[in-house]
């Protein structure tokens, strides 16, 4: 292996060599241990590494090690991973600091079994994991190292397809060197973010300029070849600012929901032929089976989730009757004002709590 195209000699040696030049200064760089790097890489899926390191920064400060993860509060870890999106990231990491606590380790595996093993780690993940903390010549594949070696080879088929899938993985646990596999596969992702990238690739500063075919054709920007995207659907959603003297209704979401475990202003989908008043009255009573007086609509906030897209309108109400029931959401609270940023809200939410507090009634 390689397969096709021309021979890539000394890639590693050229890669490696430009990395410790121009690698980026990141925290969870500083050091080689485990769960600093398991944590990045979670936070790191499908986020872009400057949104990360505030983060990744407030939360190893805040949770520094396995067992502090696993004693802490899921709510106060939601809270902490507020605004980062993909909640699902956070409940696989804490659900795999209980288990590594309970089962007697307290440690991040160096076995690449045990690793996978784990919620919310596939084959990338361990791969990073083991290579970066433990020295193991294990691949990575991600969109970056994904990008680069379809250029490096010429490769056009669709990226989706089992058949590339299969060669990249294959490809790259081929180029890992025995020696610092984990600054190897570090320096693939890194090239791939700072030179490789997916528009206008720096190919004149590219460490691997002469080895690649895509290069030679002269079209890097051809490879992958790029996937149509389906249109992206919108909804309307509605959302209730639920008053009951000064106290306002918030709810959690169910763990296994999309946004599990964060709180919201109760409420739901728009379903066709309904006004958006009736809309709320009835979600409100599928979730909570209360009645309430819509007052008037307060703010409306777009926002754009990875596959689809919403208008949240949002209303100010008064409750009128009824003691909330959790039959739509896992629980629910009445809090003051002031009291709500002690919990983890949705982005959406968020807007309309910064709106909440310039209301005169408050």
């Amino acid at each position: 292996m390689p397969e096709a195209g021309s021979p890539k000699d000394g890639l590693a040696d050229r890669l490696l060599a430009w990395f410790d030049q121009h690698r980026r200064d990141l925290p969870w760089r500083r050091d080689r241990d485990p769960y600093r790097i398991w944590v990045s890489e979670i936070m790191l899926q499908q986020t872009r590494v400057a949104t990360v390191v505030p983060y990744f920064e407030r939360f190893v400060a805040r949770f520094p090690d396995v067992a502090a993860l696993a004693a802490a509060d899921r709510d106060d870890v939601l809270k902490a991973w507020e605004g980062l999106g993909y909640y699902r990231r956070v409940h696989h990491l804490k659900d795999a600091a209980e288990l590594l606590v309970r089962d007697g380790a307290g440690q991040v595996p160096e076995d690449p079994a045990a690793l996978r093993a784990l919620p919310g780690i596939g084959r990338y993940t361990a791969g990073a994991i083991g290579s970066q903390a433990f020295g193991r010549p294990e691949p990575v594949v991600d969109g970056n190292v994904r990008r680069v070696l379809c250029r490096l080879w010429a490769r056009a088929e669709d990226p989706r397809s089992k058949a590339l899938q299969d060669w990249l993985w294959d490809i790259a646990g081929a180029l890992i060197p025995a020696a610092r596999p984990g600054a190897f596969n570090e320096a693939l992702m890194e090239l791939g973010a700072t030179v490789c990238t997916d528009r206008k690739p720096r190919c004149g500063t590219c460490p691997l300029g002469t080895l690649c075919d895509a290069w030679r054709e002269g079209d890097p920007e051809g490879y992958p070849t790029k996937v149509e995207r389906k249109p992206i659907p919108h909804f309307d959603v509605t959302a209730g600012i639920i008053r009951r003297g000064r106290r306002i209704l918030i709810t959690r979401r169910r763990d296994d929901a999309m946004l599990g475990g964060l709180w919201e202003f109760p409420g739901g989908k728009l379903e066709p032929g309904e006004s958006l008043e009736k809309c709320l009255v009835r979600e409100i009573d599928e979730e909570l089976a209360i009645d309430i007086r819509v007052e008037r609509p307060f703010v409306a906030v777009d926002h754009a989730y990875t596959h689809f897209r919403i208008t949240l309108h949002t209303f100010l109400c008064r409750h009128s009757r009824g003691r909330p029931r959790d039959l739509g959401c896992a629980a629910h609270r009445w809090v003051h004002v002031g009291e709500l940023d002690r919990f983890a809200f949705p982005k959406a939410d968020r807007v309309v709590l910064e709106k909440l507090r310039e209301e005169p009634w408050i």
